[in-house]
């Protein structure tokens, strides 16, 4: 598809600019200028900002939202309990039900203000334990849902193969999880020859934690799989720490700074809990700190080093991961109100350089999810995907300020209702506020929701 754009404003790679026009060639930005004059076929938008990268996503989650908030018997529930709740509501979703929940909630996801989203992918097989005929096909299901959304998608199939460090047998409630090396080989072969990598897609793998991989597999997976993203869960919980240290003598990030040659290729998800040599070895890697905070918060599972890490040179992006709430302005201002509470001070993570917390965040986020997903994403400029936030330039709380307030208004004090338009690839997929085919994916979401939720 062939487009031109007109902005009124545009934040592009070297800040706001006024009166940018823009050519799109098949979903792709081929030409950028500012200072110009819309012709009269362009797309006139106002405010315009890059759509947000989401780098970590575990899109079956979005339809159990709000069903973990009730206290258990102990009252000691943390995220080990929230996830006995997560093996039990996956226990009847199949391919169909899958699909329609990943269609709901990338289609949330357009209209909250991420345009691309790198799916941890870890439910291979049935129900009753056993693969499908095409052992991609679940995974297969989440590229048809981004396909009908228009989201852009980094596929991350996920390596599981143990419960507890030292290759423990997985439990029942992880019996949907497991492979072994040749199926998952299987796994990612199908899926990288039915989404081969493009301006729109690609495809990575993901070893699921070191408690779930064993330091030999891992060793494996790197060997057979040399290119493409690598992202892994790692340092979210203490009790995840304790027991990695017990089992190797180090703290997990210390452990994949040390065996796994963490560099660019690699997003540590969480990575929540880390010493002052972890937060240095980490940075300096270059791989990418995968946060999470509004998912963080819910679970209890800590807040992250921002500060040191930032100061560090440190790269991270957002994710939305169990999907409590979708929201790209959240996500951010959650991670800088957590900053906030734990060093009492405010504008924590705005860099010395850069006033504006909101841009700092923004900009952070846009580098460290592009490079996650490893797609041309986060910016608009020559030879990344079209994809486009137009922020209500009319919404009252924009009134009589200019472009540099737009990103801390947006994230501190509007949210996700400033976002008027959304285009991905070009396209227009978001209008007022809501997907384009937001009708048929409700009432579709609806019919599978109501079975799972009300089967015997």
């Amino acid at each position: 598809m062939n487009r031109t754009f007109f902005f009124d404003a545009a934040w592009l790679p070297e800040g706001w600019r006024p009166r940018v026009r823009v050519v799109v060639r098949d979903g792709m930005i081929t030409e950028v200028r500012h200072g110009s004059e819309a012709a009269a076929d362009d797309a006139r938008l106002t405010r315009v900002v890059p759509g947000l990268p989401n780098l970590h996503s575990h899109a079956f989650q979005r339809a159990m939202a709000g069903l973990a908030e009730r206290r258990g018997p102990s009252g000691a529930d943390d995220f080990w309990s929230w996830r006995e709740v997560m093996y039990r509501f996956l226990e009847r979703i199949e391919p169909d039900d899958l699909e329609t929940i990943a269609t709901y909630a990338y289609a949330d996801m357009l209209e909250a203000g991420f345009t691309s989203v790198g799916e941890f992918h870890y439910l291979h097989r049935s129900p009753q334990g056993g693969l499908y005929q095409d052992p991609a096909e679940l995974a297969l299901r989440h590229a048809a849902a981004a396909d009908t959304t228009g989201i852009g998608l980094t596929l991350l199939p996920v390596f599981y193969e143990s419960s507890q460090f030292g290759g423990a047998p997985p439990t029942a409630g992880q019996r949907r999880f497991i492979t072994d090396g040749a199926e998952f080989a299987r796994i990612v072969a199908r899926v990288r020859a039915a989404v081969p990598a493009s301006g729109a897609r690609n495809c990575g793998i993901a070893p699921h934690s070191l408690r779930a991989v064993t330091a030999a597999q891992l060793a494996s997976l790197l060997r057979e799989h040399p290119r493409g993203p690598v992202h892994i869960h790692a340092a979210e919980q203490v009790k995840e720490v304790e027991d990695c240290l017990a089992f190797t003598g180090l703290r997990p990030v210390e452990w994949l700074l040390a065996h796994a040659g963490l560099d660019e290729r690699w997003c540590i998800v969480h990575a929540t809990h880390l010493t002052d040599a972890e937060i240095t070895g980490l940075a300096r890697s270059g791989a990418v700190a995968g946060l999470c905070p509004i998912t963080e918060a819910n679970l209890g599972d800590g807040v992250f080093p921002a500060p040191a890490f930032c100061d560090a040179q440190g790269r991270w992006g957002i994710g939305t991961d169990s999907h409590i709430r979708l929201d790209a302005a959240g996500e951010l201002r959650q991670l800088e109100y957590s900053q906030r509470l734990v060093h009492r001070r405010r504008n924590v993570l705005a860099r010395r350089d850069q006033a504006s917390s909101g841009t700092s965040l923004f900009e952070a986020a846009l580098r460290g999810g592009a490079q996650a997903l490893a797609l041309p994403v986060g910016a608009i400029a020559a030879g990344c995907r079209a994809d486009f936030l137009e922020l209500d330039g009319a919404h009252p709380d924009l009134t009589a300020r200019g472009p540099e307030l737009t990103l801390d208004t947006w994230l501190f004090a509007v949210g996700r209702s400033l976002i008027r338009q959304v285009i991905a690839g070009g396209e227009t997929v978001v209008e007022h506020g809501r997907h384009r085919h937001r009708e048929r994916i409700d009432a579709d979401y609806r019919r599978v929701i109501g079975r799972l939720l009300h089967a015997d």
